[in-house]
C-alpha cells in the first residue's frame, strides 16, 4: 500500500484547538439550524479535542504529529494511545472537514474537474448521489459516509463506524457527512433520511475541488 502523507491539515500540532467556523451558526438555516450547529461545533467537537488534548499530554514524543499523521500511522502507536487518536483524532479530523465542506451558497453544483471524475467512477451524478446515499442511510448506529480517493486515485464511496477516518484504510477523503445523531437529532430528531438531504443543498463543491487537488498529487 502506498504510504500517505499529510495533505490537507498540515498545521494541526499539539495542542490541538477549535477551528473558527466561516460562518455564522445560523447561516446554514433552513437546512441545518443555529442550535444543532452550536452543540455540534462548541460541545461535540471541543470534546474530542479535550480527549486527544489529554492523552497527548503523556506522549511528548507524538505531540509534533500532525492530526493527519496521527491518524495515518495509529496502528504503530501504543495501544492506549491508538484508541484515542482512533476515537477522537478522527473526531477532531471528521469534523474540521465537515465544518469545512458545508457552505453558505445553497445548492453549487460539483465543478467541472469533479464532474468529470464523478462521471468517470460512477457513471453519472445521480448514480454517485445514490451510492452516497446508501452510505450514509446503512451506517449502524453512528459513523460517516465519505468521497475519498484511492491507491489508484479513483473516486470511491465509503462508509466508517464512529470517528474512523479513512486514512487509516490507505484512502484520502475528500468530503465526509457525520451521521451521527449529535449531527442532527435537535432538528430532525431520528430522520436521518431528511438530514442527508439537507445536507446536499449545503456541499461546497468548489472546496471539494480545493481538497481534490491537494490529495491529488500524493
Amino acid at each position: 500500500m502506498k504510504k500517505l502523507v499529510p495533505y490537507l491539515f498540515t498545521q494541526l500540532r499539539y495542542p490541538y484547538t477549535l477551528p473558527a467556523l466561516p460562518y455564522a451558526y445560523e447561516a446554514l438555516e433552513p437546512h441545518f439550524d443555529k442550535a444543532t450547529m452550536t452543540v455540534h461545533h462548541q460541545k461535540h467537537h471541543q470534546a474530542y479535542i479535550d480527549n486527544l488534548n489529554k492523552a497527548l499530554e503523556a506522549y511528548p514524543q507524538y505531540q509534533s504529529y500532525t492530526i493527519e499523521e496521527l491518524i495515518i500511522d495509529q496502528h504503530a502507536l501504543p495501544a492506549d494511545l491508538k484508541m484515542v487518536v482512533q476515537n477522537h483524532g478522527g473526531g477532531h479530523y471528521n469534523h474540521s472537514m465537515f465544518w469545512q465542506i458545508l457552505s453558505t451558497t445553497f445548492d453549487q453544483q460539483p465543478t467541472a474537474i469533479i464532474a468529470q471524475k464523478i462521471d468517470i467512477a460512477f457513471g453519472s451524478f445521480d448514480k454517485f448521489k445514490e451510492a452516497f446515499d446508501k452510505a450514509a442511510r446503512t451506517v449502524f448506529g453512528s459513523g460517516w459516509a465519505w468521497l475519498c480517493l484511492d491507491q489508484k486515485d479513483n473516486l470511491v464511496v465509503v462508509a466508517t463506524p464512529n470517528q474512523d477516518n479513512p486514512l487509516a484504510q490507505g484512502l484520502r477523503p475528500l468530503l465526509g457527512l457525520d451521521v451521527w445523531e449529535h449531527a442532527y437529532y435537535l432538528k430532525f430528531q431520528n430522520k436521518r433520511v431528511d438530514y442527508i438531504d439537507a445536507w446536499w443543498h449545503l456541499v461546497n463543491w468548489q472546496e471539494v475541488e480545493a481538497v481534490y487537488k491537494k490529495a491529488s498529487t500524493i
